[in-house]
């Protein structure tokens, strides 16, 4: 029991704990982001004394601590990309146009430099770890790292369930580079690779010598056999986000409300308000289905003036998957999904000066699915 049901457990414990303590910071307000990257950098720095401390320890208590410092340490790397410390230098919807090779290289843009870093922390935990006794936190910063990349790819390639919903609201942008599909040719690999990689674990587990071996190795072997799951639930018909549902559906209602808020301020002021001397205050209805790739390219071109003046616009548009909020900022353009709770029917608001309302309305007419 102690071997092998207490790390299980344990692995369990720590895994769904620190997500959702991760999905619970990610999701609160930015103001709130470098006290969050504060105490994160905090933690990994005592971290790193740890695993250094234990690096030739094999007590029992040393793998679960060597593990939760590699827990600690990647949790960093997530912890820096969700609050938009360390992402990338794409930080804008993916244009509808963009095929092969092209999407795939602005897609790694989005997340450049948080994989910079990620490298940059397993050097330093192999510098800390090898050739030592206890490499566990290594192995599980690895391991962690494995389940995230490859995750990543299948949302990429294409999986029904892309759980987008999880993404805090100022990366929403991301889900643009997701593709919704019953399948993708790198699914099979992967879950191949990290089932073969996960009996390994389970065999060494069971022939190991010693205590700290088979803890180990049970903790790895557990941690594997969870991102075997999460690659599974990545396309069955299940919502495996709802183990934390209650902190997405908390993000979700809070940004519903707000937009809806705007929405109906937006609305009421058309229809009520004389617009100032060369002022256009203008709503529309939407098509009832959109694509949401061919919207971000008409708002980027909006954005680029190709229909005129357009200092602002807001609105809600329904895909086959979901509701997605919009908006044009200056000129800068944005896309979140949402769930809203009072809108009934996709629309949008805009406001400028000597705008083209029909070749606007004719190109958001053009974005039915």
């Amino acid at each position: 029991m102690t071997d092998y049901g207490l790390p299980i457990l344990a692995t369990l414990a720590l895994w769904w704990g620190s997500t959702g303590a991760i999905f619970y910071v990610d999701n609160l307000r930015a103001r709130t982001f470098p006290y969050t990257m504060a105490g994160a950098t905090v933690l990994v720095a005592f971290a790193l004394w740890g695993l250094a401390a234990t690096a030739d320890d094999t007590r029992p208590s040393a793998a679960y601590g060597a593990f939760s410092y590699g827990l600690i340490c990647w949790g960093w790397q997530i912890v820096s990309f969700y609050t938009g410390f360390v992402t990338g230098p794409r930080r804008d919807v993916c244009p509808p146009d963009l095929r092969g090779l092209s999407r795939f290289v602005a897609a790694v843009r989005t997340s450049l430099y948080h994989e910079m870093f990620a490298l940059v922390g397993a050097v330093i935990l192999l510098a800390i770890t090898h050739g030592r006794a206890n490499q566990l936190g290594f192995w599980t910063y690895v391991t962690l790292w494995w389940m995230h990349e490859s995750a990543k790819l299948n949302v990429y390639f294409g999986v029904p369930n892309l759980g987008e919903e999880m993404l805090p609201q100022h990366l929403r942008y991301l889900a643009s580079y997701m593709t919704r599909r019953p399948m993708n040719m790198f699914f099979p690999i992967s879950v191949t690779v990290s089932t073969v990689v996960t009996a390994g674990f389970v065999v060494h587990a069971i022939g190991a010598t010693s205590h700290f071996s088979a803890i180990g190795y049970t903790m790895l072997g557990t941690l594997m056999a969870l991102a075997v799951a999460e690659h599974w639930f990545l396309v069955v018909p299940l919502n495996a986000n709802a183990l934390w549902g209650p902190i997405s559906r908390r993000g979700e209602t809070e940004l519903s409300a707000l937009l809806e808020g705007e929405f109906a301020a937006l609305e009421s002021f058309v229809e009520s308000a004389a617009p100032p001397s060369g002022q256009d205050n203008w709503s529309a209805p939407l098509p009832a289905l959109c694509d949401a790739r061919h919207l971000a390219h008409v708002l980027e071109l909006v954005a680029a003036g190709a229909f005129g003046e357009v200092d602002g616009v807001k609105g809600a548009m329904r895909t086959k998957a979901n509701w997605i909020a919009f908006e044009i900022n200056g000129r800068r353009a944005r896309m979140a999904p949402f769930a809203p709770q009072r809108l009934q029917e996709p629309l949008i608001v805009a406001t400028g000066r000597r705008f083209d309302r029909q070749r606007l309305m004719a190109a958001l007419e053009s974005c039915a699915a």
